[in-house]
């Protein structure tokens, strides 16, 4: 690893932490990240009284916080929708918006189904989004924008909240996953070496949207030298937090 990207690590150890959110406390910080965005800054779905935005996928999904170190604060969320065990034909959200998904790429099978999910409900907080006027900046990834002030731009936290959930999918035997995206994101993170494949037609959902699939062991193979210890560390990390989630919860019992 080249002293650059050493240096690009111990920043981003220093400032954020990926975690998994299995405990009834951290999901709901997941939520009220996803209501201030998705209902207070967005306005896509109506507010609540609770401060929570929740829909009818959550109880299936594998949630993912992003924590900001130097305030402790939980500054992002994602999560991957699986398949319901008990219900495997059920379909994934993006399966009830895209109508036209290239034949072949979705697997009908319920055994193999089991091995799919979908990549939704991204939010950051107000504070740490890109700024006006950066989005003509490089790729996220690249040293010049890894390598930015205290809070980091928006494209490094992205950036870490994907290979959060490639990481929640590795160690939840996940083999697929499928996300609606904007364009210019997916073109991104085919530059970074993710593997991430368009499968169908844009779709109007939100804006533009296109529909892609992730080969989640492509994360083994196709990354940039910058971006797979960061792969590497975020993995140990979301290891640790599913066995001290796990333990917690065992002691509480």
């Amino acid at each position: 690893m080249s002293p650059v990207v050493t240096g690009l690590l111990e920043a981003f150890r220093e400032w954020f932490e990926i975690l998994p959110a299995t405990t009834t406390s951290l999901k709901e910080e997941a939520y009220r990240i996803r209501h201030g965005v998705y209902c207070e800054d967005l306005a896509f779905e109506p507010p609540r009284p609770d401060g929570m935005e929740t829909d009818e996928y959550d109880g299936s999904a594998l949630h993912v916080l992003m924590r900001h170190r130097p305030t402790d604060a939980f500054i992002a969320c994602v999560r991957l929708v699986c398949v319901p065990r008990e219900r495997p034909l059920e379909g994934l959200p993006f399966e009830r918006i895209c109508r036209h998904v290239n034949p072949g790429i979705v697997p009908v099978d319920p055994i193999r189904r089991l091995r799919i999910a979908e990549v939704s409900r991204l939010a950051v907080v107000r504070e740490f989004r890109r700024r006006k006027g950066e989005m003509l900046q490089d790729s996220p990834g690249s040293e010049s924008d890894l390598a930015g002030g205290p809070r980091q731009r928006f494209p490094h936290l992205l950036v870490g909240l994907y290979l959060g959930v490639i990481a929640a999918a590795t160690l939840n035997e996940i083999e697929r996953l499928f996300v609606l995206t904007e364009p210019r994101l997916a073109g991104h993170l085919n530059k970074l070496g993710v593997g991430i494949h368009q499968i169908g037609a844009p779709v109007e959902h939100r804006g533009v949207r296109v529909p892609s699939m992730i080969h989640v062991s492509s994360i083994h193979t196709g990354p940039r030298p910058t971006i797979l210890p960061f792969y590497e560390h975020i993995l140990e990390s979301m290891r640790r937090g599913y066995a001290q989630q796990a333990g917690s919860h065992g002691a509480m019992a």
